[in-house]
């Protein structure tokens, strides 16, 4: 936390106040009272006794006890407790505790009173009929996770999160059933904290409380075109209740180690097989760029108040090592808020403030760790010393692209800060009983200042003669948002309904500036802390730029919802649109309705007397999003500047076209269609659901290619094609064993998924061919086309030419266009010889959760996978080939049989092809966790927990890479580059203390 404020010294006065005042507040308010006996029972309805229900005291969950064969339990509490009752299939009770207590559950055999949150608002779980999951922090991913992403990885069915790396500053991906846009904005799920736009990095993991995901299209079409990729709802720890007072504190230290490391040639090896290289000396380049790091996180959780003003305050504060040495990420920050009720509760005011401060170290341009120290270290000759005699760098400037790693990052320096402030407030009335009024207000600036500076001895000074290369950069980001909504909810007899209508305005800005200079003397008076007096900027060869965009969207939605007897259910949703994206057009306004429909059919008279579920529900639902173009007015003619003509004795910039008129670009429309089944058996151990759906994009929007003249540009921005995907999620819940001491919980997800692009073309607007490439692969300093985009195909197909065998001499035989097989003397290499040769993107995903509770004792593990899906192996292909012009180090798999035949021929030339292209299934034992629960410990202390974990702690595969969980996004998915960061393994060891 030191280093966190050590800028601003205030810090420390600030957090020193808030935490003196609050603790002073708590314990001033609390009375110690003596310990109290209490024996009592647990019945139900007719009653039997409830054998295994849980009792515990009310705020301290590790203060318990499950009743006996009896129903019968005696339990030691503070005085003054409440004690809580429950039992699965059963409606949880609270009673006083006191000397002897008889406690009669009824029967809940639905279990569908859970709230889940839903767009503006929240709905019983039994009430749902759209496409919705839940995940509550006890079912959270547990140890050294980055952000909120991780802590639901392999837990949503159909939700793909994925960490493609091991950057102690990187994220995690997401993907929902699918891609579903080729040039729309919106590529990702929506991501709300507390209803304010925000990432998955936003707020600490250690402060969530929920997660509800929206999947289909019924039930994020209230988001209009935000919710379009789906929705996620993160919802932070709130302060609850009524006299309240507590102080939680959970922190963790964790290590990590590379997950897996390429087997490259040793210094030996490399001489035997390269002898005229051979400078003597034996130099594990990678274990010279790596550390055993230590990971440090702290979380501080405070709630006071009462029933009509409460709290909650958390700072948390996560300084994080990467594996690779200078890969450091700092992270402080803090959240406040305040409720307030007052007239009678019919108004409730709740103010929060949220700020956060991180710093990551830089050895590159505008980022975190470069990624090509990695690639240089596993390409580096192991022959060759790391520094020359005299101290300096051993550097060999005269070969393409290789750099002495350690130079790279020891004579680099930067960092990037980033600070973000969010302010918002939410006012809710209720001026009758069942009527809501609610306004939400929010405020968020995010600041970004980067710098960055490579010193005379680094390898852009020596080779590129860029002495002292330097650059800075800043960004602002200001995010406006407000949403008024009004809400009727009236239950009459039988019949059960709400009514919700609001509107939205959300506006951002977004300001950045950079500049870059070299040409300093010395390493002492320049640098990017002195940019300015690099001589490049007065040689005119420096670089400067800036832009400036603004964006808003304005939404009226509204909102019904019916049931009959929780029988039958129904909602209707309708979002009226308008993006200043398509601003200057005949359709910058668009509708989004979706229609949902729920029949419990256990409720029907004829289930009545069946016993195999206690509930079951099918659900059916359509809904239509959509999403705009990326870039502002793609819609009308635009200009830029274009080359210099010389006029009137002046080299003047000209200015030229930069885009066409289309009057009828409109929004990107997803239809989607959703069928469900939710089901509840064995008295609420075993459920689940059933989601079956199919979306299809309508309107694609693309870059057309024109013909000018007549038009002024050549191309045009417009819609035209279709997409389709369609998909199955499965989602089952089992609670196998549950016993007093011992209790067994299970979950597993299943999903598939069908991409398939139905055209490009559209109505008006058409494409010369059906197909355009997307996405390079690197090898040997070339590069080569990697992924096509094809009509009829699939997003994420790898495109390059296809081998089948290799001849008596180890030289690739090839498929031609015509099927035909041609050696490698007679093959031309055309790109019509090319195929289809995989797919980045797994058509399958599977996950499976346990958790067992041994008296005190709790263990998860968490095991993931995915399946169906091709990778190229960037370093395969970079160091399998035999032909080693550049003299690079290669893996030892060099020697290997190519096909089982022959080890490859030095004639053969590097290049992209179908042996590089491996199947990518694996199977992940993602999180093992092990704690120890106490109960109270001395005076203060109401619960405490110790535990221990293992991140990414054992991958199965046939994948021979470093890890098969590669990058998803866009439209180039699946390809393992040799830059990339590498996945690490970690260690934790945590506490979790309730005050």
């Amino acid at each position: 936390m030191k280093h966190a404020c050590k800028e601003k010294p205030s810090c420390y006065r600030w957090l020193q106040a808030v935490i003196t005042t609050v603790f002073f507040l708590c314990w001033a308010t609390v009375g110690w009272g003596q310990n109290l006996s209490v024996k009592g029972s647990v019945s139900d309805t007719k009653g039997e006794p409830i054998i295994g229900a849980s009792v515990v005291v009310k705020g301290n969950t590790t203060q318990g006890t499950i009743t006996d064969l009896d129903g019968q339990f005696t339990l030691n509490v503070p005085s003054n407790s409440t004690l809580v009752i429950s039992y699965i299939g059963y409606v949880t009770q609270e009673v006083p505790a006191k000397g002897t207590v008889k406690v009669t559950l009824k029967e809940d055999n639905e279990m569908l009173d859970e709230v889940v949150v839903i767009g503006y608002g929240t709905q019983r779980k039994g009430d749902v009929t759209s496409a919705i999951s839940s995940v509550k922090s006890d079912n959270f991913v547990k140890g050294a996770v980055k952000d909120v992403g991780q802590l639901i990885q392999g837990k949503v069915a159909g939700l793909a999160i994925t960490n493609p790396n091991g950057d102690p500053a990187g994220e995690t991906q997401i993907r929902l059933r699918g891609t579903n846009t080729i040039g729309g904005a919106n590529t990702a799920p929506l991501v709300l904290i507390d209803g304010i736009p925000g990432s998955l990095s936003t707020v600490a993991p250690e402060d969530v409380e929920s997660v509800d995901v929206l999947k289909d299209g019924s039930a994020a079409a209230i988001y209009g075109t935000r919710g379009t990729n789906g929705v996620i709802l993160i919802t932070t720890k709130q302060s609850k209740g009524g006299d309240i007072c507590s102080v939680e504190y959970s922190g963790y230290v964790s290590t990590s180690m590379l997950a897996k490391r390429l087997e490259m040639l040793s210094g030996r090896e490399f001489a035997a097989l390269y002898p005229e290289y051979d400078y003597g000396y034996d130099t594990d380049w990678v274990d010279e760029i790596t550390r055993t790091p230590i990971t440090h996180v702290h979380n501080l959780s405070l709630m006071g108040g009462n029933s009509k003003t409460n709290y909650i305050a958390n700072i948390n504060y996560a300084d994080r090592q990467g594996t690779m040495k200078k890969s450091d990420f700092d992270n402080f920050q803090g959240r406040v808020e305040i409720t307030h009720r007052m007239f009678d509760d019919k108004v409730k005011l709740k103010f929060g403030i949220f700020g956060k401060k991180n710093q990551m170290e830089s050895t590159q341009n505008g980022g975190s760790f470069r990624g090509g120290v990695y690639s240089q270290a596993t390409r580096r000759n192991p022959t060759e010393p790391v520094r020359n005699p005299d101290g300096s760098w051993y550097e060999n400037v005269n070969k393409f692209e290789y750099e002495n790693p350690l130079a790279l990052l020891y004579e680099s320096d930067g960092n990037v800060k980033k600070t973000e402030l969010r302010y918002n407030g939410n006012i809710t009335y209720n001026p009758i009983k069942d009527l809501t009024l609610s306004a939400l207000f929010s405020y968020t600036r995010e600041n970004m200042n980067r710098g960055y500076s490579e010193t005379q001895n680094h390898i852009s000074a020596l080779r590129d003669h860029k002495n002292g290369w330097s650059s800075v950069g800043s960004y602002t980001e200001m995010e406006k948002l407000m949403e008024l909504t009004a809400q009727y909810n009236k239950t009459i007899n039988d019949h059960k309904f709400s009514i919700l209508g609001g509107y939205s305005y959300n506006e951002t800005d977004y300001e950045e500036m950079w500049f870059d200079n070299y040409g300093f003397q010395d390493d002492y008076f320049g640098g990017w802390h002195n940019i300015g007096i690099g001589s490049a900027l007065k040689e005119g060869k420096a670089t400067a730029g800036s832009k400036k965009t603004s964006t808003n969207l304005i939404g009226f939605f509204g909102r019904a919802t019916y049931s009959w007897k929780e029988r039958y259910l129904f909602m209707a949703a309708l979002r009226y649109e308008g993006a200043s994206q398509l601003w200057g057009t005949d359709n910058a306004w668009g509708l989004f309705p979706s229609v949902s429909f729920g029949w419990r059919i256990t409720e029907e008279p004829f289930m009545k007397n069946q016993q195999i579920f206690d509930d079951l529900k099918l659900r059916v639902g359509y809904g239509v999003t959509g999403s705009q173009p990326k870039n502002p007015f793609l819609g009308v003619a635009m200009l830029k500047y274009g080359s210099y003509a010389y006029v009137n004795n002046n080299w003047i910039q000209t200015i030229v076209p930069a885009s066409n008129p289309n009057p009828d670009l409109r929004w990107e429309e997803k239809k989607e269609t959703n069928i469900g089944l939710d089901w509840v058996s064995w008295e609420g151990r075993l459920s689940g659901s059933i989601d079956w759906y199919n979306r299809l994009v309508d309107g694609l929007i693309y870059d057309y290619a024109v013909p000018t003249p007549p038009n002024l540009y050549n191309t045009t921005t417009a819609n035209g094609g279709k997409m389709r995907n369609k998909g199955l999620e499965i989602l089952v819940n089992v609670i196998p064993v549950q016993t007093k001491d011992f209790e067994w919980s299970t979950t597993g997800t299943f999903s598939f998924n069908s991409n398939k692009l139905e055209s490009l073309s559209g109505s008006v607007f058409k494409t010369e061919y059906d197909y355009f490439n997307t996405g390079t692969v690197e090898y040997s300093g070339q590069v080569a086309d990697s992924h096509r985009v094809q009509v009829g195909e699939s997003i994420g197909n790898f495109y390059g030419f296809k081998v089948v065998d290799v001849d008596e001499e180890g030289r690739w035989i090839y498929e031609d266009r015509n099927g035909n097989l041609v050696n490698y003397k007679d093959f031309t290499h055309a790109p019509e010889d090319k195929h289809i040769i995989g797919n980045g993107l797994p058509k399958y995903y599977a996950g499976w959760n346990n958790n067992f509770r041994y008296k005190n004792f709790d263990l998860s593990i968490t095991m993931r996978g995915a399946f169906g899906f091709q990778i190229i192996n960037g370093a395969r292909m970079n160091y399998e080939n035999v032909k080693n012009a550049r003299m690079e180090n290669r893996l030892k798999s060099v020697n290997d049989l190519v096909f089982g035949k022959h080890t490859l021929s030095p004639e053969v030339e590097p290049e992209f092809n179908s042996y590089y292209v491996e199947d990518g299934d694996y199977w992940k034992i993602d999180n093992i966790t092990l704690g120890y629960s106490f109960g109270n410990i001395g005076k203060y202390i109401k619960s405490l927990r110790i535990y221990g974990s293992v991140l990414n702690a054992l991958t199965i595969t046939g994948y021979k890479g470093i890890d098969p969980e590669v990058s998803t996004d866009g439209l180039t998915p699946g390809y393992d580059t040799r830059d990339r960061y590498p996945s690490v393994r970690s260690f934790t060891l945590g506490v979790n203390v309730k005050f």
